[in-house]
């Protein structure tokens, strides 16, 4: 199977341009919220055979680069592999999101959960010694709408929203041709998130993740990397009292482990 990664992203091209547009237009006519953040994850996709292998994940999200909650996730999904070049996969998250910085998103002081599903595709590429991905991910959101300040913790219902995440990533080795183990490699990724659908609104433009850094290859089934990243994230509420748009503006850095096994040994 052979799809052209230039032809499935021509459909996107014209959104990002919007959504990209959208931002700048509110360059002098929105409030800026400043973090810093560590973000320390772990992600491994487990080898059941050829063809088929189960994603696990988590996020500790942390806001003064450790010091306190910014956000939690667990994720765990299947991957399905079409070719060398091609993946398929599909899975569920829990997300929870605490109340932190000058204009937090959990308004009645309490943590408000999140349940996802997500269908991804995977193309991989080389041009030289570049291993270029392009990932295209669809999400369905379900987030909490929670009670008043007398009870903030009960969960009055579900808002449902859509959103598609285009990233893509690079990896260069810095010995070689190939990463192998016991080697220093660099690495970097952006990803655009937009909503769509009429829950989203004019929250159009959700947010976009920015990162590069060094990574070492332990083994050929264990990876860490140490990345710094920038995330710009629009709130879905306004400041109320001035009325314009919210902006986080997160700046710190990712120490990513990942840990494959594989099943499919005997």
């Amino acid at each position: 199977m052979r799809i052209h990664p230039l032809r499935l992203t021509q459909s996107l091209v014209i959104t990002i341009w919007l959504a990209i547009t959208a931002g700048q237009s509110l360059a002098q006519n929105r409030v800026l919220d400043h973090q810093a953040i560590g973000w320390y994850t772990y992600n491994g996709d487990h080898k059941l055979n050829s063809r088929w292998a189960i994603h696990t994940e988590y996020q500790w999200r942390r806001i003064d680069l450790i010091g306190s909650w910014q956000q939690s996730l667990a994720r765990l999904g299947v991957v399905r592999t079409l070719s060398k070049t091609v993946k398929v996969g599909g899975g569920y998250t829990y997300f929870v999101t605490f109340p932190f910085g000058r204009y937090p998103q959990a308004d009645n002081g309490v943590p408000y959960p999140e349940h996802r599903l997500h269908e991804d595709l995977q193309l991989t590429s080389m041009y030289g010694r570049l291993k270029l991905t392009h990932r295209y991910r669809l999400e369905q959101r379900w987030l909490a709408d929670q009670a008043d300040e007398k009870s903030p913790r009960r969960i009055t219902g579900w808002n449902f929203q859509n959103r598609i995440r285009y990233q893509i990533a690079g990896e260069i080795p810095l010995e070689g041709v190939t990463v192998d183990t016991g080697e220093l490699y660099l690495n970097f990724f952006d990803e655009l998130f937009i909503g769509f659908g009429k829950e989203v609104g004019r929250n159009i433009f959700n947010q976009n993740r920015l990162s590069s850094g060094l990574g070492y290859q332990v083994s050929d089934a264990f990876q860490i990397e140490l990345n710094y990243i920038n995330q710009v994230l629009q709130h879905a509420q306004v400041e109320p009292i001035s009325g314009k748009p919210v902006f986080e503006i997160n700046n710190g850095f990712r120490l990513n482990v990942v840990y494959d096994l594989d099943f499919s040994k005997k």
